[in-house]
Formats: C-alpha cells, sequence, structure tokens
C-alpha cells in the first residue's frame, strides 16, 4: 500500500511522466521541421512564381504559385527517398532550392537579352528567342554537385514550370532534352575544359530539337527557321559560359567538392603531399599504393573512383607529425614503441587520425575528404598493442585499443578502410605469392566485416567479392617475382680506346653499374 498512490503504482507516474514529455518533446520537434519544409516550399514557389509572371495577373500568379509548390514538393520527396544524404544536410537543400530559383532567374534574363538581340539583328518575333534560355544550365551544375538522379528530376521539375511560364507545350520537351543532355555531358567530369564539350553537346542537340518544333509547328521553311537556329546554337555557349562561372563560386561558398576540384588535389605537388613525402616517405609510398587499390575497387562496384583515389593520398597526413612511430617510417631494426607501454603506442596510433583531420581543415581539404579521413579506421581493434597489453598485464580493456571511429558510413570510405589494411598487411609478406596474397586479402577483408566495421555503409556482399578480386590483381601486380640476372664482364681492347667496365650480378631489374676504369696514363 506504501507504494500506492490513488490506486495507481508510484513508479508509474514519473515514467508516465518522462514519457509524455518525451513524446511532446518529438512531436514539437517534427512539427518544427514540418513548418520549416513548409515556409521552404512556399517561398520557392513565391520566388518562381513572381520570376515568370507576365504583367500583372493575380490568377496566374496564384495559379503557378500552387503549381510551383506542387512540383517542388514532389521533387523533394523523390530525393529524400532516394538520396536521403543530401535532404539531411540543410545547406545542400538549400542549394538545391537555390538553383531552382537563379535557373528561371537567368532564363528570365536571358528571355529579354535575346529579345532585344533579336530584334536588333532583325530576326522577327514570335518564340524563337525562347530557344536561347540557357535553362539546362541548372541540369548541368546539379550533375557536377549531386549526381545524374537529382540532375533527371531537377530536368524534368524545371521543363514543366517553364511550359507554364511559356503557355507553350512544346518548350517543356526542348528544355527537358537539352537539360538531360546537359547533365549527361557531365558525368564523371574531371576537367574544366570537359564543360566546353558539354556545351558544345547541347548546341548540337538543341538544333535537332529546334527544327523538330519548327516542323512540327510549320516554320520550318520560314524566315523563323534561321533565328531559331541562331539562339539554339547560342544557348549551348551561353551554358558552358555560365557554368564555368558559377560552378567556383558555388564550390567556395557551400563548401562543396567536385570532381573537377578532387582532380586538383591529385597533385603530387600540393603542399601536404611534399611534406608527406619529406617527412613520412614510408607513409607516401604506402599511401600511393592505396591510392590504386581503392580506385580499382571504386571502379569495380560502381563508386567515384577519383574520390577513392584522392581519399587514398590524404588517409595519412596525420602521420606527418609523428612519422618515426609508425613502421613504414622506420629504418633499421629499432622500433620507438618496444621502449612505451602498449597502451601510450595505442594513443600514438589513434592520434594520426586527428592530427590528420587538424591537418586537412587547416588546409582546407573537402568534407568529403575529411570525413573519409576521419572514418578510415572506423572502430577496428589494435590487435597487435592488445595482444601485447594481455601479454604483460593479463588483462586488458578492449575499448582503450579500439580506433575511436565513426565507422565507414560511405562506400568510398570502406573502400580506403580495405585498402589500407590490405596495402600494410601484404608488406610483411616472405614470399608474396599469388595465392598468398589472395588468401591473405580474404582473411582481412573478411575479418573487417565480421567486426561490423562496414555495417553502416551500402556494400553488397557482391561488391565485397568484386573487391576481393580487384585488390588481389593488384596487389600481384606489385608484388610479381622478378628474375635474376647473370654476371656479365665485359672487357674492351685498349688500342679502340674503350674501357673496361664490370657488371655485378643484380635482382628486380636494378643497375648494378659500377663507374668505369679509367686509364689514368692516357689523361692529360
Amino acid at each position: 500500500m506504501k507504494d500506492m498512490k490513488n490506486g495507481i503504482p508510484k513508479s508509474s507516474i514519473p515514467r508516465s511522466l518522462k514519457e509524455a514529455r518525451a513524446l511532446l518533446a518529438a512531436l514539437k520537434e517534427k512539427y518544427a521541421a514540418q513548418s520549416a519544409s513548409i515556409s521552404f516550399l512556399s517561398c520557392l514557389g513565391f520566388l518562381s512564381a513572381l520570376i515568370i509572371q507576365e504583367g500583372l495577373n493575380p490568377s496566374f500568379f496564384v495559379g503557378s504559385f500552387f503549381m510551383s509548390i506542387v512540383v517542388y514538393f514532389i521533387f523533394f520527396k523523390d530525393i529524400k527517398r532516394y538520396k536521403p544524404a543530401f535532404i539531411n544536410e540543410q545547406k545542400m537543400v538549400f542549394l538545391l532550392g537555390l538553383l531552382l530559383v537563379a535557373t528561371l532567374l537567368t532564363g528570365r534574363i536571358f528571355e529579354y537579352l535575346n529579345y532585344s538581340m533579336g530584334k536588333g539583328l532583325g530576326f522577327p518575333d514570335g518564340m524563337t528567342a525562347m530557344f536561347g534560355t540557357p535553362i539546362p544550365v541548372g541540369a548541368m551544375l546539379v550533375a557536377l554537385i549531386f549526381d545524374f538522379h537529382a540532375a533527371l528530376m531537377f530536368s524534368l521539375v524545371i521543363s514543366l514550370i517553364t511550359g507554364v511560364w511559356f503557355h507553350n507545350p512544346y518548350i517543356p520537351v526542348y528544355v527537358f532534352i537539352g537539360s538531360l543532355t546537359a547533365a549527361f555531358s557531365v558525368i564523371r567530369c574531371k576537367k574544366r575544359s570537359a564543360l566546353i564539350r558539354g556545351g558544345f553537346y547541347v548546341s548540337v542537340v538543341n538544333i535537332v530539337t529546334t527544327g523538330i518544333i519548327l516542323l512540327l509547328t510549320s516554320n520550318l521553311f520560314t524566315e523563323a527557321a534561321p533565328a531559331g537556329i541562331f539562339f539554339a546554337v547560342a544557348s549551348g555557349f551561353f551554358i558552358m559560359a555560365l557554368v564555368s562561372i558559377m560552378l567556383p563560386v558555388i564550390e567556395y561558398f557551400f563548401s562543396i567538392s567536385t570532381d573537377i576540384s578532387l582532380l586538383e588535389l591529385l597533385d603530387l605537388g600540393q603542399p601536404l603531399m611534399r611534406s608527406l613525402m619529406i617527412n613520412a616517405p614510408g607513409t607516401y609510398h604506402h599511401s600511393i599504393i592505396v591510392g590504386n587499390l581503392a580506385e580499382a575497387a571504386a571502379e569495380a562496384v560502381g563508386a567515384n573512383p577519383l574520390l577513392s583515389r584522392v581519399t587514398a593520398y590524404y588517409h595519412d597526413i596525420g602521420k606527418i607529425k609523428m612519422p618515426e612511430y609508425f613502421v613504414e617510417n622506420q629504418q633499421g631494426a629499432i622500433n620507438r614503441h618496444e621502449r612505451l607501454a602498449p597502451h601510450m603506442s595505442a594513443m600514438i596510433l589513434v592520434s594520426h587520425v586527428k592530427e590528420g583531420t587538424e591537418l586537412a581543415k587547416q588546409y582546407k581539404l573537402p568534407k568529403s575528404v575529411i570525413d573519409i579521413l576521419q572514418q578510415h579506421h572506423g572502430t577496428r581493434l589494435m590487435s597487435f598493442f592488445y595482444q601485447k597489453a594481455k601479454d604483460q598485464s593479463g588483462a586488458a580493456n578492449l575499448d582503450e585499443y579500439r580506433y575511436p571511429g565513426p565507422k565507414p558510413q560511405t562506400r568510398v570510405a570502406a573502400l580506403v578502410m580495405m585498402a589500407d589494411a590490405v596495402e600494410a598487411a601484404a608488406r610483411a609478406l616472405t614470399d608474396p605469392t599469388s595465392a598468398r596474397i589472395s588468401a591473405l586479402v580474404e582473411k582481412i577483408i573478411n575479418e573487417i566485416f565480421l567486426d561490423g566495421q562496414i555495417d553502416e555503409c551500402e556494400l553488397t556482399l557482391k561488391d565485397m567479392s568484386e573487391i576481393k578480386k580487384r585488390f588481389t590483381f593488384v596487389l600481384t601486380s606489385i608484388f610479381h617475382k622478378r628474375i635474376e640476372y647473370p654476371d656479365i664482364e665485359l672487357k674492351a681492347s685498349h688500342n679502340r680506346g674503350d674501357h673496361s667496365v664490370e657488371k655485378t650480378p643484380h635482382n628486380n631489374g636494378n643497375s648494378g653499374k659500377e663507374l668505369p676504369k679509367i686509364d689514368k696514363s692516357r689523361s692529360a
């Protein structure tokens, strides 16, 4: 009876209140998120309706406002379903909305400029100026910054809005085809010069589409045809120029990395890479091989090969601070860890991730590279020092000998983790035959899988099989056997002015030449 109050157990009262407060907080948070989403869509709809407004027409403005909201709602729902990583970042959601509005605004500005240009060139009035609006610029930017799926949906949405804008059933088709071409042309774009090629492709496709539309409207053999072709060609050049200007600005203000900016990080003359090469040459060479492994595996599983190679190059930059404590940089038989307690050695190993993150931020590396740098060890166990601690004291805390994480969140992060572990283990093989390398790769990757390190990324069992094959192939190529060259002794006659040269046996393709013996009696 002491535990009862009005027939209700006392223990249930605070628990019920706690649950109610938690439920109320969750509902409040959900309501706030929904309110923010509604406000965001309303703002986008209002701006879009304002941009495409023709004169003072309240009914058209209200109709285009609601039409824009519906279309944008479907767009963001699709992105949330298939690309949740973009929606989880407010910065990226804002950028998508900004690109939607900016694309329409760019189209409106160029519509006015094209109309004025056409009037100055004596082109007939009509819809020909519409063919010069560089609306596909938005799809090209989305393909470069996000991915092709987002660019596809962006193309569909923006073409529907332009149909409402121009009151013409053919213009949405023209815009959609041009936008798809722009997006396709920059898939795996690795050079800024590729933007020129993309603009050229858009011009060619626009000419074809314009010809078909002129044929459908019975204007192909009228004076409107040259004007339409002219603006269709000009649209591609406008897109080329606008993307070249806008992309670096977006990359800078939103701290976004595209394949183009990642390619610049592959330059081995970068300050961080030069510092790694000078201060930690063993780590530098290790990183290059890890880059080869990660890139090959990324191509096999459909991940980003360029991002894989770049992050592999920079994943161990934290070892610049204390390179002598890492075995690949140790010269001779002296090992610094022999004089340290296992716990201290583990702390030094963990510190290279933190030091690397700080260096990456200091040198303004892209966020995608920094994230993978933090995740490339996950929460793996430093088994050597853990076992050493157990041998010395009889017991050791397992958590103290694990990396702090987080675990890999993307396929690229998982590839770098596996490539790093496999390359380090392969160096310890005394006789690296193809069978031994294959068994080693199988063992290391299975350990990572069973340890749960890739539970939070999207790798499948089929991907794992492909990764093993690629790793084995690359490592077998690197550690292949070399022939031993025989002794060769060449002696030439002194009367012909030749010098005696001896070549000693040499292995692995390395030259064993000695300096030529100089005949001092013939020197001046």
